[in-house]
């Protein structure tokens, strides 16, 4: 497949576009501007709300004017990450593309089709003159990836549409009707350097090369978490020996399952063989127990030069809330139509040293609100027997199914009457901005899908080619397909 084979143009075009300004979450003012600019320069009418979030707004079409209005909607920011080789700058940088096969990937980034795509799909909707539709409004909301800041900071009445699809799905052929709430808690532990006793030998400790991937969508897939294999790694040690923190990162994003970390530690001089001989044994064991979801990961113990060193019970402290801090699936759904989905999970995120403090983000999602307090509690009471301060954010809503969705019928109808086949419809353990709109906007009849995506929020992020034009030709019958007012 090559550049011409990338079908609907006007969507690849778009998306082009797109690649070419930076929009890392909480830094989208130059997309913003795009965005704007786009609009205006087509004589659509367009706004930008006091967050950052734009709309622009498309007239019927010709017999179209009594429908009901549709809203499209994604997020304009994507989730930045590279490999540790690869020099980048996401504030500064176009990302640059490539096809493989019929997937399209990135140079060694984040591909940024999460949710660009969406973007793109969008924007091609509006530039075309040969679709038949009633009133669209486009919306394009900042930092979703994040805190989805863009959604919970829309100012009243920005939209004003009957049913809305939102394009930040990764699935072909499946819709969404439900997602998870979640919150985020990050636990930071201050302290004052020391220096080493006498006689203790410094060791770096690293891991890379897992798989990651979603923290939400893909915790059920028992992909290793590089804190806590290398948590499990320290407290092992500490069990034995007298090891003493002096760094331990790993992670980048809140929710996205860290890739690669590293920790530097103290240890008496006289136990230095002992313990590459039990990292030898560790790691032996950790490639055995994930070694179909995590097949490149590698390995590296060496030697360092020494420095100051956290105090005994501080060190110890950390290493403990790190081995006993829930990660992974909790529980799942107890309700039938939903037995196959995650209810409950929580995910540790990154873990960052500083000169005076280390701080270690955690994300908890549920579809089952009280359930997601519990979990946060739960992570929350770890680090709070830790010694750490812990802080909690006000997180986002679940979004509950609509058993009467008329837009779910149309969109299944529609997908039956073009493909020949049944789409499925599901809920999804991860947050879509859905939840907030159902929370804001209650009579909105709301449903979420998209092109293909696997790997997001990873330098692996793919894009399969062939699912965009499906999803294209899927959204233009269901805007034809809308009923009147």
């Amino acid at each position: 497949m090559n550049k011409s084979d990338l079908k609907p143009i006007g969507v690849f075009e778009q998306f082009a576009h797109i690649n070419n300004i930076p929009r890392p979450s909480k830094r989208e003012e130059k997309m913003i501007e795009y965005l704007k600019n786009w609009g205006e320069s087509r004589d659509l009418e367009t706004k930008v709300d006091a967050t950052g979030n734009v709309i622009i707004k498309k007239s019927a079409t010709p017999g179209y004017e009594n429908r009901k209005t549709v809203i499209l909607q994604s997020h304009m920011d994507m989730v930045c990450d590279k490999l540790v080789d690869v020099e980048f700058d996401f504030d500064k940088d176009p990302i640059k593309t490539y096809i493989d096969g019929d997937w399209l990937k990135a140079e060694g980034t984040t591909l940024g089709a999460d949710d660009g795509i969406g973007v793109a799909i969008e924007l091609a909707v509006l530039d075309a003159d040969d679709i038949e539709h009633g009133p669209i409004e486009c919306v394009f909301t900042r930092d979703e990836e994040t805190q989805l800041t863009g959604a919970s900071g829309m100012q009243a009445g920005f939209m004003n549409g009957d049913m809305l699809i939102n394009l930040d799905s990764e699935d072909e052929g499946q819709f969404f009707v439900s997602c998870a709430g979640g919150r985020s808690t990050t636990a930071t532990f201050e302290f004052t350097k020391e220096n080493a006793p006498d006689n203790y030998f410094f060791i770096q400790g690293s891991i890379k090369g897992l798989t990651g991937g979603h923290s939400g969508d893909d915790i059920d897939k028992k992909r290793a978490n590089a804190i806590k294999v290398l948590g499990r790694f320290l407290y092992n040690e500490l069990e034995k020996y007298d090891i003493r923190l002096a760094e331990f990162n790993s992670g980048k994003m809140h929710n996205a399952i860290p890739r690669d970390g590293k920790f530097i530690i103290a240890i008496p001089s006289d136990v230095k063989e002992k313990v590459r001989v039990d990292w030898n044994i560790f790691t032996s064991d950790v490639e055995d127990e994930f070694h179909v979801s995590d097949t490149e990961m590698i390995f590296n113990m060496e030697s360092v030069e020494a420095q100051k060193i956290l105090p005994k019970i501080i060190s110890d402290n950390i290493i403990r809330a790190l081995q006993g801090v829930d990660n992974g699936v909790f529980a799942m759904c107890q309700d039938e139509a939903l037995s196959y989905m995650v209810e409950t999970s929580s995910n540790v995120a990154s873990v960052v040293t500083e000169d005076s403090k280390m701080t270690v983000v955690s994300s908890q999602r549920s579809n089952v609100m009280s359930n997601l307090e519990n979990q946060c509690n739960t992570v929350k009471a770890i680090f709070e027997l830790a010694g750490a301060k812990v802080v909690q954010n006000d997180g986002y809503p679940a979004w509950k199914m609509n058993p009467n969705s008329e837009l779910t019928k149309i969109a299944v109808d529609t997908y039956k009457n073009l493909f020949g086949n049944e789409p499925i419809v599901k809920g999804i353990h991860a947050g879509l901005e859905c939840g907030l709109f159902s929370e804001r906007y209650p009579h909105l009849d709301m449903v979420s899908f998209g092109p293909t995506l696997r790997y997001v929020h990873t330098p692996e992020e793919r894009l399969y080619i062939p699912s965009v034009q499906k999803v294209w030709n899927h959204l233009i019958e269901i805007l034809k397909s809308i009923p009147l007012k």
